[in-house]
């Protein structure tokens, strides 16, 4: 993604490109650890704005559950606060098999 995002500075600036590859990273982070799959990444990209979608298979709407009965061991829970630190927006809803996290970054 972030050799994508280089490729089209007119599209996408340099600075947003690095907030977006890290928007990214913590959500699909939250999906793997906090949620059963199958799991998908949608990425919507124009001229100043761009959306990044993971949906995965749980509806738990907390993220405060581990999945196959595991607990997160060590230091976490600053994901979601690093997202919205980089400006972005959030919305959360369920779907039909699961739920859907959605980030808006807009420069």
């Amino acid at each position: 993604m972030a050799r994508m995002l280089t490729l089209e500075p007119a599209l996408c600036p340099r600075g947003a490109a690095e907030d977006l590859v890290l928007i990214v990273s913590e959500l699909v982070t939250n999906a793997v650890l906090h949620a059963k799959g199958p799991y998908a990444l949608t990425i919507s990209l124009e001229t100043g704005r761009a959306g990044i979608a993971v949906s995965d298979g749980s509806r738990e709407m907390s993220g405060h559950h581990a999945h196959g009965g595991t607990q997160r061991l060590g230091p976490g829970g600053r994901g979601l606060k690093i997202i919205r630190t980089l400006g972005a927006d959030l919305f959360v809803s369920r779907t039909g098999t699961g739920k859907q996290v959605i980030a808006v970054l807009t420069w």
